[in-house]
């Protein structure tokens, strides 16, 4: 069964700092606090509209829900906490810094029903994460994520691919890390550049090159679906890829990445890099080569029957791509294949 979240933001006032990339008002179209009152009703609705409550978690998005006054985090973790339990939501889900968490705050979030941590850990370069004013380092990280294990709490750590100082390699080492740490879920988010933002000031400055412009046109694409493929393979679950969907995101982003399909776009090219793989090999040409192919082509290719529109892509764009090389791909299910996996009918 899907696991499903009732989102509720809780804005800036819970952050010490505020980094380079930030704008809350913009992520969460929301700049007012929610009232106890507000969050009962958000639940209650919630609890008559969703149809599987069990896997349904009450989510504290938004801010650093645990760095807000310790007297309004309990009031609304008590509010939430009236709606779990059986024939109610399964649990509460909070996202946090990484140092924002200790023994302490861990024993109150227990106490009233949560469930999972995110953690904003962003990025695992301490050079980025000074550059980016974070205020936290990659130490910090790993100390919370031990933590939230020792406490029982399922642990998700949260990443951007794209921000000010960092290169490859640092996005690279960032993913080895976090790998490393072995968190249940992970969520990728490429940089957006929002109004108001220092990172705002850097970009029309021309000292902050976004991922996009840096090399190829797709590059942030490539190198996300990357990390999903690993990240996979690692048995962590990736629950998130890029902002979600938002007119604010898109009326006050300057620069950097976003569409509202990215998961999408990067599952797409998961498949579709898999396909070359495969057509190059059996051509025996390398994939600077493909587009030579004279002859034509066909080839079907088996995934789970739950990932073939990924495999021929948004608006049949995989097909697409392979027929301007002049092969044709056929993409049928098979139950027995796992996600991100392909094989070649012969």
């Amino acid at each position: 069964m899907k696991h499903a979240n009732i989102s509720i933001f809780v804005p800036h006032i819970g952050c010490p700092h505020m980094c380079s990339f930030c704008n809350q008002h913009t992520i969460s179209g929301t700049q007012k606090a929610p009232t106890t009152d507000e969050v009962r009703e958000i639940c209650r609705k919630a609890l008559k509209e969703i149809k599987s409550p069990e896997n349904t978690e009450i989510a504290f998005f938004g801010g650093s829900f645990t760095a807000i006054p310790e007297s309004y985090m309990t009031q609304l973790l008590e509010t939430a906490h009236e709606f779990i339990g059986k024939d109610k939501f399964y649990g509460i889900r909070i996202s946090t810094r990484p140092d924002c968490i200790s023994k302490e705050i861990l024993d109150i979030l227990r106490k009233y029903g949560v469930t999972a941590i995110e953690l904003g850990a962003q990025s695992m370069s301490d050079y980025v994460l000074e550059a980016n004013e974070r205020g936290h380092t990659s130490e910090d990280v790993f100390r919370a994520s031990k933590l939230i294990r020792e406490y029982g709490f399922e642990l998700g750590l949260q990443m951007m691919v794209g921000l000010y100082k960092s290169h490859f390699s640092e996005e690279c080492d960032t993913m080895d890390k976090i790998i490393e740490i072995h968190p249940d879920t992970v969520r990728i988010y490429p940089v957006v550049i929002l109004k108001g933002t220092k990172l705002a000031k850097l970009y029309q400055s021309g000292d902050y090159v976004p991922v996009k412009t840096r090399g190829k046109k797709r590059a942030v694409v490539h190198m996300v679906a990357m990390m999903m493929k690993q990240f996979e393979k690692s048995d962590i679950e990736v629950i998130k890829c890029g902002l979600h969907a938002s007119e604010f995101v898109e009326k006050d982003m300057i620069g950097g990445f976003y569409h509202p399909a990215f998961r999408e776009l990067c599952e797409n090219y998961i498949y579709r890099s898999e396909m070359t793989e495969i057509i190059c090999r059996e051509l025996g040409r390398t994939k600077g080569f493909l587009f030579m192919n004279k002859i034509k082509e066909s080839f079907v290719f088996s995934v789970n029957p739950l990932c073939i529109s990924k495999a021929v892509g948004q608006k049949k764009s995989n097909i697409e791509y392979f027929r301007n090389r002049n092969i044709d791909i056929k993409i049928i299910g098979d139950e027995n294949i796992a996600k991100y996996q392909i094989e070649l009918r012969r």
